[in-house]
């Protein structure tokens, strides 16, 4: 049993044990590898199951594969006909080479005043501020409207197959009457316009991890080959990996944009969305890419010697889809590509766009603008993919929010996946605050 487990009194808020939790949480080495080759979330599923347990939930560990476990609790409402609130996160991490990092990436030091370490943004800051409110809840007698569904996965990081998506497939009882869910990565920070915003995700593009195949004729290298299966595929590589997929504007893009536009002054051109996305600084990183498809060469595969020709060649793309562009995706990448070129699908999974209102979106503003007067919060599509896609399956409508009011020199988007990944203690103190008061209330 932990220190922080022992923890009963009265008195300690989910800010005083969330920057605990989170460096704990780090120093768990969760490096997910895709396809099964993982450095297992069992140790981390098992540590949450502890402070849940310490906050009177009755969590339950579920295995999907040897070490590859994911955590799930109910917390009781006062009105269970009310549909359930799932409120999840991941315990996987993308693998960090530690010579490319200023510090070991998982040691979770604090240094300025920030916790440095894989995981620390993507995404067990959120794991963590779950845990603390949730703790404080049970510490304090409080008792939410509805039931409150706690669930940490596995297998974020490489699609979810073996977390949420297993899940779903193989356990739907535990998410039984759940009709909503917030995880990640939206609630973040900027100022924009002068004001500060917090971007809610209410859209993420679809997945579509890819497989080019080329085929030709073998030979030797000192011949004239004019079916070369490496130059075939070097072509379609570079017409792809080069074209400039149409801008696009859903529900979701678009009242960001004109949101945006509100808080600038700047006109809303739709063939010209620079300066707004200019305006939006480091987090136009995330908005630029989900104005449009995309669709990037990633690894090569072909050929072991110099003189010998191969007779086939491969390539991986990473493709993000549009909400309802999925079959433009694929015939404008058969196109480019052209003959004796052919795809395969390793994994894919699908769009989301949910809306930017209802009572749950009405109180995550609510419990933003409580702690932040004066602030704006806009809808926003994540070019990424959350675990809301497995739930989704199951009729659940979901949110991003993990709520962190970010100092402007921060470069918060770029630390996803990236080097030096750090999040600010005093951001997590201030998610703990919004988060206690959107599950106390709604």
């Amino acid at each position: 049993m932990t220190e922080l487990g022992n923890h009963g009194a009265a008195g300690i808020t989910a800010a005083d044990e969330v920057e605990e939790i989170c460096r704990t949480l780090i120093r768990f080495d969760t490096s997910n590898f895709g396809g099964n080759e993982a450095r297992p979330e069992r140790p981390a599923a098992e540590y949450a199951a502890e402070l849940m347990a310490g906050g009177g939930l009755d969590p339950k560990i579920y295995e999907s594969s040897p070490g590859r476990a994911s955590v799930v609790a109910r917390m009781e409402g006062q009105d269970s006909s009310l549909p359930a609130l799932v409120v999840h996160g991941h315990l996987d991490v993308v693998p960090a080479q530690a010579e490319d990092w200023s510090v070991d990436p998982f040691a979770a030091e604090v240094k300025d005043g920030l916790i440095w370490g894989r995981g620390a943004v993507d995404m067990k800051d959120m794991d963590a501020m779950i845990l603390a409110v949730q703790r404080q809840m049970h510490r304090e007698g409080v008792k939410p409207k509805r039931d409150i569904i706690f669930a940490y996965f596995a297998d974020e990081e490489a699609g979810g197959t073996y977390g949420a998506g297993w899940m779903v497939e193989n356990h739907p009882e535990v998410f039984a009457g759940a009709g909503e869910a917030i995880s990640e990565v939206g609630g973040f920070s900027s100022t924009v316009g002068g004001r500060r915003a917090y971007f809610l995700q209410t859209a993420e593009k679809g997945l579509h991890w890819l497989t080019m195949h080329a085929g030709g004729r073998a030979g030797h290298g000192s011949q004239i080959n004019d079916e070369n299966a490496v130059t075939r595929l070097a072509g379609a590589i570079s017409r792809i990996g080069g074209y400039e997929w149409p801008i696009e504007y859903t529900k979701t893009t678009r009242a960001l944009m004109e949101g945006v536009s509100e808080l600038t002054g700047i006109e809303f051109e739709e063939q010209n969305p620079g300066p707004l996305l200019d305006a939006l600084g480091n987090v136009s990183r995330f908005v630029g890419a989900t104005l449009q498809n995309t669709s990037n060469p990633t690894a090569l595969k072909s050929g072991y010697k110099h003189n010998v020709i191969p007779g086939a060649a491969e390539a991986f793309l990473d493709c993000r889809t549009l909400p309802g562009r999925d079959e433009l995706l694929y015939e404008t990448l058969r196109e480019l590509a052209g003959a004796g070129v052919d795809f395969s699908t390793e994994h894919s999974d699908t769009s989301l766009e949910v809306p930017f209102s209802g009572t749950l979106v009405d109180n995550m503003v609510a419990s933003i603008s409580a702690e932040d007067p004066g602030s704006v919060v806009l809808p926003y599509m994540l070019s990424g993919g959350t675990d809301n896609k497995s739930l989704s399956r199951l009729g659940i409508t979901g949110y991003g929010f993990a709520p962190l009011q970010l100092p402007d020199d921060l470069d918060f988007t770029s630390m996803f996946h990236g080097v030096d990944e750090r999040v600010p203690v005093e951001a997590l103190k201030f998610g703990t605050r919004v988060l206690s008061r959107l599950l106390r209330t709604y």
